[in-house]
């Protein structure tokens, strides 16, 4: 049987598990017919990738079509230029649907099964932002139209968050109280499986470590010098003989920014960036005192003075349960996604060139997967706002199985229909969900209970610096 036919048999039985009532079958008709609009705005995103906090081109892009869809838009949200709010209803509930628009940095690709940049050294959507936002407007716009025709009441708000690729760009939504009044939040991510994900991710500290040092002839006079790039050497293989003693969950991982200017000047300046992640805080905070003190040893090693800035810092994601199983049973009303005979042959030659020879069967992407609990060892801002507001949270094949977000095999996916294909299954199901929420009290009243018990009076320490953002990238 070739795969084709045997994913569409795979979806008629995921569509069985999960009976369609007739708000439902309305409501994803909606989705259906504006999907080519949304479609449309995806790939101009993706055409036109651009780095957190400077998503000009592509918050204009969404906030206008929300406006002409009838939502109040709100602008430039906790003074960031690329932030805002976009809102239809009124009154409670105030259900929120989140919507991430920016690129990675050096990930420019074409959407080819070949590493090929559009321009070389330039962004690319490798986490398939260009699918999350909108996926996100798609579903939000959807709703309004069946609230308006149903005459259902409440609030639908799209959020619109700039810079999650280390940015923190929730964080100053969050402290310019977007989320004070909201009553649930749901989420996507575009991933190579379809799965409602309940897990706690990884709270993280994100920062600059620059040393300066005192510049000589490297041949001529190098004991006149002190070596800034000595600091970086000494730090990073200090924080290397770290790996050893700290709970395996961490994760720590640095690149060198600058290293000096030429081989034969000794450098007087040097800079590493770095990401320590834990999915406790508290813990990561000791990890990352330890991870300073390897800095101020490399900088008492070489001679020079280190400088150490915080550039952003995430929460850990605060469990739901309630909404976990919401957004499971309307991800399996949607079932999976399908693959043409094309779309096969370009996802086994993308896949091809990942370098594994254990990759997850192509057909798992028609199966909508069992509720992901276990731990992620990656890190998002929608974990802050999980700490203030319910946060349910799904992800959508937008990927063939085995293919790794932040690699330019992404980005190529992410630009073509097989993306698309993911980002109506996330569409479809945070619509399903949120109109749920928006007609049942009890749901909102339970689901804010679970967050309630989860919280345990904790209280919510932001770990990204004061003031405005340094930026992430």
């Amino acid at each position: 049987m070739t795969y084709w036919k045997a994913a569409l048999g795979l979806v008629v039985m995921t569509l069985g598990a999960g009976a369609q009532t007739p708000a439902a079958k309305s409501l994803l008709g909606r989705v259906e017919g504006l999907s080519p609009r949304f479609k449309e705005i995806s790939r101009t995103i993706w055409e036109n990738p651009e780095l957190g906090f400077k998503e000009v081109r592509s918050s204009a892009l969404l906030k206008e079509e929300l406006r002409k869809a009838g939502f109040r838009i709100t602008e430039k949200v906790g003074g960031l230029e690329t932030a805002f709010t976009a809102e239809w209803g009124a009154g409670k509930p105030v259900i929120g649907i989140l919507g991430e628009y920016d690129a990675l940095p050096g990930l420019s690709q074409v959407d080819g099964p070949e590493r090929k940049a559009v321009v070389e050294g330039a962004p690319g959507h490798g986490c398939g932002h260009n699918l999350l936002g909108s996926a996100a407007a798609l579903a939000a716009v959807a709703v309004k139209e069946q609230m308006a025709a149903a005459g259902t009441g409440g609030t639908i708000r799209f959020y619109g968050t700039p810079a999650e690729e280390g940015g923190a760009g929730k964080v100053f939504m969050i402290r310019a109280g977007a989320f004070r009044d909201a009553d649930v939040v749901l989420a996507w991510h575009p991933w190579d499986g379809n799965v409602a994900d309940d897990n706690s991710w990884l709270a993280n500290i994100s920062a600059r470590v620059r040393f300066v040092g005192k510049a000589a002839h490297a041949a001529g006079a190098p004991e006149a010098g002190r070596s800034a790039l000595d600091g970086v050497e000494i730090m990073t293989h200090a924080v290397n003989l770290l790996r050893e003693h700290v709970p395996q969950e961490t994760r720590m991982h640095y690149i060198i920014t600058k290293g000096g200017a030429a081989a034969n000047i000794v450098p007087d300046l040097a800079e590493v960036s770095i990401i320590v992640r834990h999915p406790d805080q508290k813990t990561l905070m000791g990890i990352w005192e330890r991870v300073q003190n390897c800095a101020q040893a490399g900088a008492t090693g070489s001679g020079t003075q280190v400088q150490i800035q915080v550039v952003s810092g995430y929460a850990n994601f605060k469990r739901n349960p309630v909404l976990r199983d919401l957004l499971d049973r309307n991800l399996r009303v949607v079932g999976g996604v399908t693959y043409t005979k094309e779309e096969a042959e370009f996802a086994e030659r993308i896949r091809a060139t990942v370098g594994s020879g254990s990759l997850p069967a192509l057909e798992t992407v028609a199966k909508v997967q069992p509720p992901k609990t276990s731990l992620s060892s990656v890190s998002t801002d929608v974990g802050d706002v999980s700490w203030v507001a319910p946060v349910g949270h799904m992800m959508a094949a937008a990927l063939p199985p085995g293919v790794p977000l932040h690699s330019w095999q992404s980005t190529a996916c992410v630009g073509t229909e097989i993306g698309r294909k993911g980002m109506m299954v996330a569409a479809k199901t945070l619509a399903l969900s949120a109109y749920d929420l928006l007609g049942s009290a009890e749901l909102v009243r339970k689901a804010r209970a679970a967050w309630e018990e989860a919280a345990k009076g904790e209280k919510y320490v932001s770990l990204a610096p004061e003031g405005q953002p340094v930026g992430g990238h």
